[in-house]
């Protein structure tokens, strides 16, 4: 009597719950750098040691127990402003990018939708805004408007919607010419409607991650403008300003250090999540990225061989 032993099954294995784009080591770290840093802007009213306006301590005293980050010259504690600076700058960074997209985003979907006039003066004054350096135009803006913080975000506000008009208007124009685009308007959608309802959905990935790259500009531009006395004024807590009091005392190298510190962290970790959604949003050309790194290897090591 044969006897029939059933073959094992493989187990399924556990599908990830978060795409490979966002289990890379850089993702993960700047995730992380992200968050805590956003956990600060919301708690550093209560987590800050000192009130970051006193007066009352050592003046340009170095960092020590009693001040981990040590004093400024009116013997503010550093390490306060620090963290009181977060709660300014990335909410405010946060507003720019968000307000500078909706505007770009409406500005190149209606010029790209609708084409014609409204396609060539929508874009004429496009050119005409990016044809300026950024910052020197959101100085001239911001400058324009008297200096203060919230001028500082309408300067920055104005001079980074460009960008965004530029890439929806061309995915616009590719996509309004689809089959499932053509067949709502033939079902008698109307032009708004088959703009917000087929159009934008199906280009919302690449302006995302443009957005999440430009936080890191919003903050580096916030802060400029603030160095150079354009943007939040004496005594805000500001990371600009903070290293503008640097400047006046280059011997106390703890004056610049951390707030150039927190300034490059919060733009390297929003520049590691952007090139991760972008990778999470295009898969194919992540695929294909990593495909051609093996061969540039190997050429290279092959280009080697033959120089050798």
């Amino acid at each position: 009597m044969n006897l029939v032993v059933p073959e094992k099954v493989a187990p399924k294995r556990r599908r990830p719950w978060l795409p490979r784009a966002w289990r890379t080591p850089l993702a993960v770290v700047g995730t992380v750098i992200a968050l805590v840093w956003i956990v600060v802007a919301i708690l550093a009213p209560w987590i800050a040691p000192h009130d970051p306006l006193a007066q009352d301590l050592p003046r340009l005293a170095a960092p020590s127990g009693q001040a981990i980050m040590g004093t400024d010259v009116n013997g503010r504690d550093v390490f306060s402003r620090l963290l009181l600076g977060a709660q300014t700058t990335i909410p405010l960074a946060l507003m720019l990018v968000i307000c500078a997209m909706i505007v770009g985003t409406v500005v190149g979907a209606v010029a790209g939708y609708l084409g014609g006039w409204f396609d060539e003066v929508l874009m004429r004054i496009t050119d005409m805004v990016m044809a300026f350096p950024t910052v020197i135009l959101a100085m001239v803006i911001a400058a324009s408007l008297g200096p203060s913080i919230m001028n500082a975000v309408i300067a920055g506000i104005i001079v980074a919607w460009p960008p965004y008009a530029r890439i929806t208007r061309s995915l616009v124009l590719g996509l309004r010419s689809q089959n499932y685009v053509i067949a709502g308007r033939l079902l008698g959608s109307s032009p708004l409607r088959s703009l917000v309802r087929d159009v934008l959905p199906n280009i919302a990935g690449p302006v995302l991650v443009l957005a999440s790259l430009d936080i890191g500009t919003a903050v580096l531009l916030l802060s400029g403008l603030s160095f150079l006395g354009l943007g939040a004024q004496p005594p805000t807590p500001e990371w600009g300003t903070m290293i503008a009091d640097a400047m006046q005392n280059p011997s106390n190298w703890w004056l610049g250090l951390f707030p150039g510190l927190a300034i490059l962290s919060i733009v390297m970790a929003f520049n590691f999540i952007g090139d991760s959604l972008r990778d999470a949003l295009d898969p194919l050309a992540a695929r294909e990225r990593e495909a051609e790194a093996p061969t540039a290897v190997s050429a290279a090591a092959a280009t080697g061989e033959v120089a050798a």
